[in-house]
């Protein structure tokens, strides 16, 4: 109450405003924070603290945490708390940046690390450990071992200098020791006092007790002693011990420096034994650290068992029973494979057990990488091809060994008695995963390193294995097991030009007569080959896919070897593009792949119609390295995930087989060069007017809107150049741009029959660029004569009287010839407006009548429509044009 209001006395109003004299008040004390604040408040005092004091008191609350949880072994507790002092850690980063790591931050990290390896070294208390915490000391060791990574050299200092405290008592003796060494010992130098020195010693002890760092900083003293000579005597203990603690540090660093050299040294003989080994041979075997461990191989039996057959069954059995599970050693499974075989041929249990433990083993080799997309090394693949030629000579060598798949293992005759051997297991089945091997090891081997042509050069191998495959199973094999190598055999030959049969078809003979004696020793060509392995599939075979395989690569066959006519007409009676969309990914690539191929074939003998619409679908689509198994675009991931990827990678076809993409392309072009240049200048004037080829169109427009036009440098501008000389009906030029030296290294060269192929070049270009001249100039002419016309392209004068008296007869050029003046008469004869009208109605029509065919086509799902498609747009589908 204020004392101006006081009721009492003038003693207790002198009383109370002396009280309010004495209590001083607080300075910046506001009348807001007094009606804030409770009386507990006010007299509590704000401590102000550091970041730092912040931050590290933190720390220590969860490491005292963690500390608890360790002690009642609450591993969960442990894994939370250590999260959380990782982000508390991380926070105060910027501090720890200034001030260093702190030493009880290291210590509990050592202390916790060996913590869990003791506990994870004690098999019974793991075994009593609820579920929670097994699955959490697991979590929090990979995480500490993690963790502890990046505090690697703090540990280590910890570990080995600071488990005792960096300032040790004078009282232990290797203290007394360190000291005497350095010339001055802790008795001597407090010899005049020793009572006091104890006492200062014991504080001192009690300080380094309280300290939790190891950083080795001293406490000063905290006596108020008034004696001097106490002083002084605390100062020269603080100054021996810190001197004592000096030699220490100096004395663990040697040590440390002599053991990292010793580890150098070590390391280095280690390398140095181990370049000698690879050198020497196998004499020298590595072992770790000092004691070399004696490697014994597995007894197979027990000494004195007697071998027999049972006894090796038996035990074949159960290496087969550790075959997939996981943490099985499949190179030492292997190895004792080939040690029971090994054993088994010294005992001469026979040629049954033999051939038994050879699949076993073979099949172990393709077991060797559990991963399908992953390839055999070269060390399994040498011997996956030596095990299987092993079991084909056992096979040839004795007649009376029966495997099938169809055979029980019960069934099984492996015993040596007058009755045959009965095995079960297919051998067939095994070349075809070899085959498959091959294929994946090409398909990831770099194609312009050594080592392609190195693995390539086993191609000769497999196909050896085949053909021996080939001609047991054509004794011993069912019609479906001939039928499936017949096909593995045509995969490996399909592609491959066959040079020596074309030589001979030319009428070639070797330049040598090692070389001529070379090819009469050699047996049958490759067409022959392949037409007896097709024509047998053809009539024995049940299964559509084998057929079907056969067929496409039998087509492909005939069209590298530019048989056009026998390839058309297996493909017209196959009807394959009819179904082809139904068929497996695989099968669909092959039938890609053999369409290009017949549209190349079709250019090199001068079918150009022919040649464009077999390349038409590939090429429109802009992916044919995609559709041809020859790479992968690139794509959203929203289009193909990742395992798609890996299941398209597999299917790619090895670059050995690979069409020329470049080459393809510049087919194309050409192709659709010939055709459209001509249509197009028939077609000036007409709005309505379609494409033939979309991508050739594009490249023109392309090569158009360049602003400054140079001389060519790829294929496609040398086409583009080409087209543009065309259209002006200078056949010359044109030739020029599309043979030449730099086209003949990329393209034309690539051809078997490289001049002819160019012969036939300049004989089209010089027809279509005639056809374009009439189109493009008859408006000038009244009449021309076809002798100018044979000078200036070049032309024999019967084949000019051809193409002018088809252009006649197709209505493409109104015109008539003058037989005895060897003269073309123009006409001149604009048609009628009812003629127009009828005109745009026939059109109309037309493009009507295509849409509709268009979609049926779409509503059939009719892939590839190279044999249900004509000339596409511009009136080419009605006209019934030949080949001029």
């Amino acid at each position: 109450m204020s004392r101006f209001f006081a009721t009492g006395s003038d003693s207790e109003s002198e009383e109370s405003s002396s009280a309010d004299e004495i209590t001083p008040k607080a300075p910046g004390t506001t009348l807001k924070q007094s009606l804030l604040l409770s009386d507990d408040e006010e007299d509590t005092k704000r401590v102000v603290r550091s970041a730092k004091d912040k931050r590290f008191e933190e720390l220590t609350n969860l490491i005292k945490t963690i500390r608890n949880a360790m002690k009642i072994r609450d591993m969960a507790k442990c894994l939370e708390e250590f999260e959380q002092l990782c982000r508390a850690f991380l926070k105060s980063k910027n501090i720890v940046d200034k001030e260093g790591v702190p030493s009880f931050y290291i210590r509990l990290l050592a202390d916790l690390e060996d913590y869990l390896n003791q506990l994870w070294e004690d098999k019974d208390g793991k075994k009593k450990m609820n579920k929670n915490n097994a699955k959490a000391l697991s979590t929090l060791r990979q995480k500490i071992r993690k963790y502890n990574r990046d505090f690697e050299t703090e540990i280590a200092a910890y570990k080995e200098v600071s488990r005792k405290s960096f300032l040790p008592p004078l009282t232990c003796s290797s203290s007394e020791s360190e000291g005497e060494a350095g010339g001055v010992s802790a008795k001597s130098f407090l010899k005049k006092k020793p009572d006091e020195a104890s006492k200062a010693a014991k504080e001192d002890d009690d300080d380094d007790d309280d300290d939790e760092g190891w950083s080795g900083e001293s406490k000063e003293s905290d006596s108020e002693s008034s004696d001097g000579e106490a002083k002084r005597q605390s100062m020269a203990e603080s100054f021996l011990k810190y001197v004592l603690f000096l030699i220490l540090t100096f004395s663990e660093i040697k040590k440390l420096s002599k053991r990292r050299d010793k580890a150098k040294a070590r390391k280095h003989i280690e390398e140095e034994e181990e370049d000698g080994g690879e050198e020497g041979g196998e004499g020298w075997e590595k072992v770790k650290y000092g004691v070399p461990l004696v490697k014994e191989k597995p007894k197979m039996f027990a000494k004195g068992t007697e071998i027999n057959t049972t006894v090796v069954v038996k035990k074949l059995n159960e290496i087969l029973q550790a075959r997939g599970k996981k943490g099985t050693d499949r190179a030492a499974q292997i190895e004792l494979l080939h040690a029971l075989a090994a054993i088994a041929a010294e005992h001469n249990l026979g040629q049954g057990i033999l051939v038994k433990i050879k699949f076993n083993i073979i099949a172990s080799l393709y077991d060797y990488n559990p991963n399908l997309a992953a390839f055999m090394k070269a060390d399994m693949w040498k011997k996956c091809l030596e095990c299987i030629d092993e079991l084909l000579d056992i096979l040839f060598e004795n007649n009376n060994i029966f495997i099938g798949e169809n055979i029980a293992e019960d069934s099984e005759n492996l015993a040596v008695s007058d009755q045959p051997f009965r095995v079960r297991g297919c051998v067939l089945t095994l070349v075809e995963r070899m085959d498959e091997e091959f294929t994946k090891i090409m398909q990831n081997t770099d194609p312009h390193s050594q080592e392609y042509v190195d693995n390539l050069k086993d191609e000769g191998r497999v196909c050896g294995i085949v053909d021996r495959l080939l001609t047991y199973l054509e004794n011993k094999g069912s019609t479906e097991e001939i039928c499936r190598v017949y096909l593995r055999r045509i995969m490996h030959t399909y592609y491959k030009f066959d040079y020596k049969a074309h030589r001979r078809s030319l009428g070639l003979q070797g330049e040598t007569k090692s070389e001529q004696d070379q090819e009469e020793s050699e047996g049958e060509d490759s067409a022959l080959i392949m037409d007896r392995l097709c024509k047998f599939i053809y009539a024995k075979d049940r299964t559509d896919r084998i057929r079907t395989c056969a067929i496409l690569c039998h087509i492909y066959h005939h069209a590298l070897h530019s048989r056009w006519y026998q390839a058309r007409d297996l493909m017209l009676m196959s009807h394959l593009q009819d179904n082809i969309h139904h068929s497996d990914p695989p099968v669909q690539i092959l039938y890609n792949r053999t369409m290009v191929q017949l549209g190349i074939c079709a250019f090199r003998q001068g079918m150009i119609k022919d040649a464009h619409n077999a390349l038409l679908d590939i090429q429109s689509s802009g992916r044919a390295k995609e559709l041809l198994g020859q790479g992968l675009l690139m794509r959203n991931m929203q289009e193909r995930n990742a395992e798609q990827e890996k299941i398209e990678k597999r299917r790619q076809v090895p670059f050995h087989m690979h069409i020329n993409l470049e080459l393809l392309e510049c087919v194309y072009l050409v192709s659709a060069m010939l055709l459209e240049i001509p249509y197009m200048a028939a077609h000036e004037f007409d709005a309505r007017r379609r494409m033939i080829s979309k991508q050739f169109h594009h490249q023109l427009r392309v090569g158009e809107r360049q602003p400054l036009l140079g001389p060519p440098e790829s294929m496609r501008e040398h086409v583009v150049a080409a087209s543009k000389a065309m259209k002006m009906g200078d056949w010359r030029t044109c030739h020029s741009f599309i043979i030449n030296e730099k086209m003949n290294s990329k393209v034309w060269d690539l051809f078997p029959e490289t001049q002819r192929v160019r012969e036939m070049l300049v004989r089209k270009i010089q027809e279509e660029s005639l056809r374009t001249y009439l189109f493009t100039y008859s408006s000038v002419y009244d009449s021309i004569s076809m002798e100018i016309l044979s000078e200036m392209f070049q032309l024999e004068m019967p084949t000019v009287h051809s193409i002018i008296s088809k252009m006649i007869i197709n209505e493409e050029l109104m015109a008539s010839l003058d037989q005895p003046t060897q003269t073309v008469v123009m006409h001149r004869t604009e048609p009628t407006s009812l003629q127009n009208m009828a005109l745009q109605l026939a059109e109309k029509l037309g493009s009507l009548v295509e849409n509709n065919e268009r979609v049926f086509d779409l509503k059939q799902g009719v892939y590839g429509g190279y044999f249900n498609r004509g000339y596409q747009g511009g009136g080419y589908r009605n006209q019934n044009q030949s080949n001029y």
